[in-house]
């Protein structure tokens, strides 16, 4: 079906980016959803309880979307208009109200608890069961099971919920983008990095195109967008300056038309009584029944494992600092604003290197084929640069073919570098088109991987810090994920399917081999000379990998337990503010007393605007989960590239063919003979006390 007039019609090939504008996408999304009402009434009108009669026709429903939703989602998310905003908040209400209405019929979840019932169950393999299984799981979700005036509640809330997560999101996105301290004085900018010079004078220069900026002469904007942030509050000797930007980092969103605080009571309020509706006391326990993790306590264990492993350390680390900035002669009390100054003094006076005199040595061009190596090492597939025309949102963005035993297998885009002006921050893998069977033939799948890394300046590439290689190794195993799956059905195909806490597993087992020595080495390399990582850096490097662990990890748990108890014990309706849990966990979390304008709540994403509510842990979970496969390949001797190469193979036909086919713990314990344990991540940050913790 051809509709060359409007790009989001399309169903094959790749999505036409450079040809979507925001004018096509009511008139494409009122027809779609038009005739997938006109399907699903039919549908529902004549159910075959049968996988060919019930299933195939619905997973088709869903691939009009695949070229229309899913590309105006992504263009949000890296081109960001106000006029592509405009339309996508059109029509959001008429999608999720559309998905309700699916989600919620009846007919279709009698159809599948007959297929599951009935004899056609014993005809289907693991991975079809668990597309039903997980169907009737999300029918119950999406109140299957409501009727009249709860019924009615539910989609209310279900709607309102959706419009909340978008204007939070675009609330933190204006807010951070609103901000900026111009600084004027050479003096305020001795030690920065270059980058930071280079970031922040083309920032002034967009944003002020009378007055023209240079690195070395300013004046430079210094904006709350990460790749600025970070780097000043870890280099500004300036510490009024630090001070104002930590406040500004701390407060985004807290306020005036931007305010997310009454946006995080109606969310809370609205989950609370929407897992009332299904029958849940708390939305914790809504959340955690599409979850590995067995239950609360679970987590609660984890938590306290970690944390108490961790917590000691983080203490002595706090000390180090006060005590270096004390003998350094800031006679001032240590404050918020100082932990990322001295944290990174002291990693130089123990490590003795820096960011900058490590990113000429990972030139993204060199990263990208040592990363490639290691995956066609480890899972014996080749990865090379399309040398073909694609539509693309962006110049800057490349695209890869994936190559298995000389067949094509997968693609992939790369959209790397930091466009502060429309690009959202952080970065992310998410899945342009499923590996699926369309029309009789089998479908490759696609995914984005994006980052936000430093731009390529003049005949200079992108020189990475070592944070954004780990970043880009992370992404990648997102990607693999959706890239190397075996599994034809859209809804269990690469990381669709995979229980949310499990689905960080191979992102963060792929950040371990960045510090594998001959890995590290095939990943760098000046940009200039090609002169190797220096043996000491390499050294340093290996070692600064547990630099700060304990204060880390607490940091994360932090986040965690703020969600879990918002999400649990939080009762939104009484006196006590979401604030002030979090300052309460803080105190206990926190060395140094919290802030009292510490609101960094209105910019957690993640739990209000992203999919982590009530799943921040699932951060940790995957962690230890990573952490301990990778320590089968340590077990096994990582200089036996044979064996190496051996269990490289059984993950990959593992944890990467099966995706979402087979329920996570099964995948995990048929792997490592055993149930997961907190010990190989405690013992890799050296923060094990005597003896090893239990599993989770």
């Amino acid at each position: 079906m051809s509709h060359p007039d409007n790009p989001l019609l399309l169903t094959s090939g790749l999505p036409k980016f450079n040809e979507i504008t925001p004018e096509h996408i009511e008139p494409a999304m009122k027809r779609l959803l038009e005739e997938a009402k006109d399907t699903l009434e039919e549908l529902e009108a004549n159910i075959q309880p049968t996988w060919k009669g019930l299933i195939e026709p619905i997973e088709t429903m869903g691939l009009p979307f695949e070229y229309s939703w899913g590309p105006i989602g992504h263009l949000l998310n890296v081109m960001n208009t106000e006029e592509l905003r405009k339309a996508h908040e059109a029509m959001q209400p008429k999608v999720v109200e559309f998905g309700l209405r699916m989600g919620q019929s009846k007919p279709i979840y009698d159809g599948l608890v007959e297929i599951k019932e009935g004899p056609e169950w014993g005809k289907l393999d693991e991975a079809q069961m668990r597309v039903i299984d997980l169907k009737i799981r999300d029918a119950k979700h999406s109140g299957v099971g409501l009727e009249g005036a709860e019924k009615e509640r539910f989609n209310e809330i279900s709607k309102r919920l959706s419009q909340l997560g978008t204007d939070f999101s675009n609330h933190v996105l204006d807010a951070t983008k609103a901000y900026e301290l111009i600084i004027s004085e050479k003096g305020d900018t001795e030690e920065w990095p270059d980058t930071l010079r280079q970031l922040s004078s083309m920032g002034y220069n967009k944003e002020k195109e009378a007055e023209k900026s240079t690195p070395d002469d300013g004046p430079w904007r210094i904006t709350l967008e990460a790749p600025i942030v970070v780097p000043f509050l870890r280099h500004s000797r300036n510490r009024g300056q630090r001070e104002q930007i930590y406040r500004a980092y701390v407060s985004r969103a807290d306020e005036g038309k931007l305010d997310n605080g009454p946006l995080i009571m109606e969310i809370l309020k609205l989950k609370k009584e929407k897992a009332k509706l299904l029958e849940y006391d708390t939305y914790v326990n809504l959340s955690l029944a599409s979850k590995m993790a067995p239950d609360i306590d679970a987590v609660q264990r984890m938590f306290t494992e970690l944390f108490d492993a961790s917590k000691p350390h983080q203490v002595k680390e706090y000390g180090e600092l006060g005590e270096l900035a004390k003998n350094s002669g800031q006679n001032e009390q240590f404050m918020q604003w100082d932990i990322s100054f001295w944290s990174e003094r002291l990693k130089e006076k123990r490590f003795q290197f820096t960011d900058d005199q490590l990113r000429p040595y990972f030139p993204m061009p060199k990263v990208l084929e040592g990363m490639f190596g290691l995956a066609e090492y480890l899972f014996g597939i080749s990865i090379k640069e399309s040398g073909d025309e694609f539509n693309s949102w962006h110049e800057d963005v490349q695209f890869f073919y994936v190559h298995e035993n000389g067949n094509k297998i997968a693609s992939f885009y790369l959209d790397a570098y930091s466009r502060p002006g429309d690009k959202r921050g952080g970065a992310w893998m998410d899945s342009c088109l499923n590996r699926r069977i369309v029309d009789g033939d089998l479908r490759l799948p696609v995914v984005y991987l994006n980052a936000n890394g430093t731009p390529p300046v003049g005949d200079r590439p992108s020189l990475m810090s070592f944070g954004e290689v780990t970043t880009l190794f992370h992404e990648f195993g997102h990607g693999l994920q959706g890239m190397l799956t075996t599994v034809d059905y859209a809804d269990v195909s690469g990381i669709n399917g995979v229980e949310w806490d499990a689905v960080e597993t191979v992102s963060q087992f792929m950040e371990n081999w960045c510090y594998h020595e001959p890995i590290l080495r095939s990943i760098s390399g000046h940009w200039e000379t090609g002169d190797p990582l220096p043996d000491d850096l390499v050294q340093k490097l290996l070692d600064a990998k547990v630099y700060m662990a304990g204060s880390d990890m607490v940091r994360q748990l932090e986040f965690g337990m703020t969600d879990i108890e918002l999400h649990s014990a939080y009762y939104p309706e009484g006196p006590v503010h979401p604030f002030e849990i979090h300052r309460k966990i803080a105190e206990r979390t926190q060395v140094l007393e919290p802030l009292k304008d510490d609101h960094f709540l209105c910019a957690f994403s993640h739990i209000f605007a992203g999919g982590y509510a009530a799943g921040y842990y699932s951060y940790k979970w995957a962690e230890v989960l990573s952490a301990d496969l990778y320590s089968a390949f340590e077990f096994t001797g990582l200089e036996n590239q044979d064996a190496i190469k051996e269990l490289g193979r059984r993950f990959r036909w593992s944890f990467l063919a099966l995706g979402g086919g087979v329920e996570p713990m099964k995948v995990f314990k048929e792997f490592m003979g055993r149930e997961p344990a907190t010990e190989a991540l405690l013992r890799h940050n050296k923060l094990l006390q005597n003896g090893a913790p239990s599993g989770i």
